[in-house]
């Protein structure tokens, strides 16, 4: 298929790969400039390894018609190199809170102050005010309360910083590094299936449809199982593996993932708790089960 022909397809696969993860940014209040610059990076960083072979004094040329970026942005991003810092989140919110933390006027014994909602300083409305005039500190209040970072009470119309706010909590930051470990190496694995770069990569999936919430609930148990049983094959295999490679002192250079998911969602358009239809007035049925794969 050519490049032309198969940029519809690839648009609408990028658009549902991107879903999950700007849910995932805006849940976490990451803003679109940090998200643009690690995109930019990663083009120019992808760009530059195929590349490779070029000399330094056209590179920038290349990177930059290659990935549509201007040869100055090119010429910053490769200066930076592989080493650069990841970019700061810069957002109204972000700097709402440090200054909320940092200037004395909004603490007591080094601790955050509970604000009022409104009026001049040590109140919110003026907070807000100090960091930016363009957008109205209701609006900037709403934002911090859907990201879960401030506490209103009604009763006396004050606003207080969560703790959990501005302490990083150790689970979380243990689930995001386990999202980018394991979603990473599945998403290499099918990128590689789909370009056919290299050997094939084991990537398979049953897919079903036309399920009621009580039946998946009751595939969860099952699912749970078949881990279990391929994890208790596949741990002893693999140390056995590694224990001779290292006795024949062959080159341990690589490594394998094996992974094993579900995930389980309303159909499109379905209302959740809708009964079935009766069978005389439904559509002749489908073929739910099928299996899905990239790779065998």
């Amino acid at each position: 298929m050519s490049q032309t022909l198969d940029q519809p397809v690839l648009l609408s696969a990028m658009h549902q790969l991107l879903a999950p993860l700007t849910r995932l940014a805006l849940a976490r209040g990451l803003p679109y400039a940090a998200l643009d610059e690690l995109l930019r990076a990663a083009l120019v960083r992808e760009a530059r390894r195929l590349h490779a072979d070029v000399p330094g004094h056209g590179l920038v040329s290349r990177v930059s018609t290659t990935t549509g970026l201007t040869r100055r942005e090119v010429s910053r991003l490769l200066e930076a190199g592989d080493e650069a810092p990841l970019p700061a989140p810069h957002s109204l919110t972000g700097e709402v809170l440090v200054r909320w933390m940092a200037d004395p006027l909004y603490q007591r014994q080094g601790r955050p102050l509970a604000l009022p909602r409104t009026g001049d300083a040590p109140g919110f409305e003026a907070l807000a005010q100090s960091v930016t005039r363009d957008v109205h500190p209701r609006t900037l209040l709403g934002e911090l309360c859907r990201l879960e970072l401030v506490t209103c009470n009604t009763d006396i119309d004050t606003v207080a910083l969560k703790q959990p706010a501005f302490v990083p909590r150790a689970d979380q930051a243990h689930m995001l590094s386990l999202l980018a470990d394991n979603v990473g190496d599945h998403l290499r694995a099918a990128v590689d299936n789909v370009l056919g770069s290299g050997d094939a990569h084991f990537e398979q999936a049953v897919y079903a449809d036309e399920l009621s919430l009580q039946s998946v609930q009751a595939l969860r148990p099952l699912i749970a199982a078949q881990w279990a049983d391929l994890l208790g094959r596949m741990a002893p295999e693999l140390e056995r593996r590694i224990a001779d490679d290292r006795t024949e002192r062959r080159a341990q250079d690589q490594r394998v993932r094996i992974g094993f998911y579900s995930f389980a969602a309303p159909m499109a358009g379905a209302a959740a708790g809708a009964p079935s239809a009766p069978d005389a007035a439904r559509a002749p049925p489908r073929r739910s089960a099928r299996a899905r794969k990239s790779a065998g």
